[in-house]
């Protein structure tokens, strides 16, 4: 498998690694003999659903808890809920960052993601908003998708310019972001400074994860149980539907993009995938490929070791980009 470097490195002096630690690989085969068959056993019903939701919750707080000195504040305003996530020091500004989390449109929750959201924040300087959108299979496509554009939104009329926000998603965050970032240039609203995805899921036929997962690649869940995720989600709407089936057609307005994932997961593909289609449509988008890690390995910093320089490779990304973003808005001013 190529590893496709970021073509900005020189913004960080440590480089993406070209081995992963004895912790990582440690991670990684736990992932793969102990998590896997148990997600791959759990019954696909609501007791099976709520054993998964409790197995997640459970691995995030104990791989990646919620740092001392975290401020949270709760938001519930018309459709959107979720909670700002400010770590120690961090005031509220004009800019922010935008956080979309995955996983399998099934599992998390704002609450779940609150400790990478914490260190995002601590990393960037900014205070990070977490939406907690509706999840399947309680609510059907396309309610997750509806609350995260409604939670963009929501932001721009609270005072936050597009040029001062930026996103960062994990996961089927991912293809919600991506589903954001589409309908904003449908619908000619100002497109964030910048976005960072981790491990995104693009694919939701799983066809590409099942090809990587058949070649010797590393998933705490199989393509299967994904694709069922997935399914709970889609329900009855159609497969080809273009919110589902994402395509980035030539010339479409799209901030830059930062995308991190494993090389050692099923969702490798789906970050090719991404990397190709955003550069083929012209647009801007840097992929680092991370031996020998879990899928989302930047939430679970006590777990793996590179999860912490990892976030902060994105940290800096954004934080460029919203430098840049703001620099046409300099030279008028001056």
């Amino acid at each position: 498998m190529t590893t496709t470097r970021s073509t900005a490195t020189s913004r960080l002096a440590t480089p993406v690694p070209v081995t992963s630690t004895w912790r990582s690989r440690l991670a990684l085969a736990a992932g793969h003999y102990v998590l896997r068959p148990v997600n791959c056993a759990l019954p696909h019903n609501r007791l099976g659903i709520a054993a998964a939701r409790g197995m997640v919750a459970a691995i995030m707080a104990a791989g990646g808890p919620t740092p001392p000195g975290t401020r949270v504040t709760p938001v519930r305003s018309g459709p959107v809920r979720g909670e700002w996530v400010r770590a120690a020091g961090v005031e509220f500004g004009d800019r922010a960052v935008y956080f979309v989390h995955g996983s399998g449109f099934v599992l998390c929750s704002a609450r779940t993601h609150r400790g990478v959201a914490a260190r995002l924040s601590r990393d960037t300087g900014l205070p990070v908003f977490v939406l907690d959108y509706r999840l399947a299979p309680e609510h059907l496509f396309p309610a997750a998708a509806d609350d995260v554009t409604a939670g963009y939104r929501w932001l721009l009329g609270n005072g936050y310019r597009a040029a001062n926000v930026v996103i960062a998603g994990d996961s089927a965050g991912g293809h919600l972001t991506m589903d954001l970032l589409l309908d904003n240039a449908r619908t000619a609203i100002p497109q964030p400074a910048g976005v960072a995805l981790f491990s995104p899921l693009i694919d939701l036929t799983f066809a590409l994860a099942e090809h990587h997962q058949r070649a010797g690649t590393e998933a705490m869940a199989s393509a299967r149980i994904g694709r069922r995720a997935a399914e709970l989600y889609i329900a009855q709407a159609p497969a080809d539907s273009p919110r589902l089936r994402l395509a980035v057609p030539p010339g479409t307005p799209l901030p830059p993009l930062f995308v991190q994932a494993s090389a050692a997961e099923m969702l490798v593909g789906d970050a090719l995938h991404l990397r190709d289609m955003v550069v083929a449509a012209g647009g801007s988008c840097e992929l680092e490929l991370w031996p020998g890690q879990v899928h989302v390995f930047q939430a679970l910093p006590l777990l793996v070791p590179e999860a912490a320089p990892a976030l902060r490779r994105a940290a800096r990304f954004l934080a460029d980009a919203l430098a840049s973003a703001d620099a046409p808005t300099r030279e008028r001013v001056s």
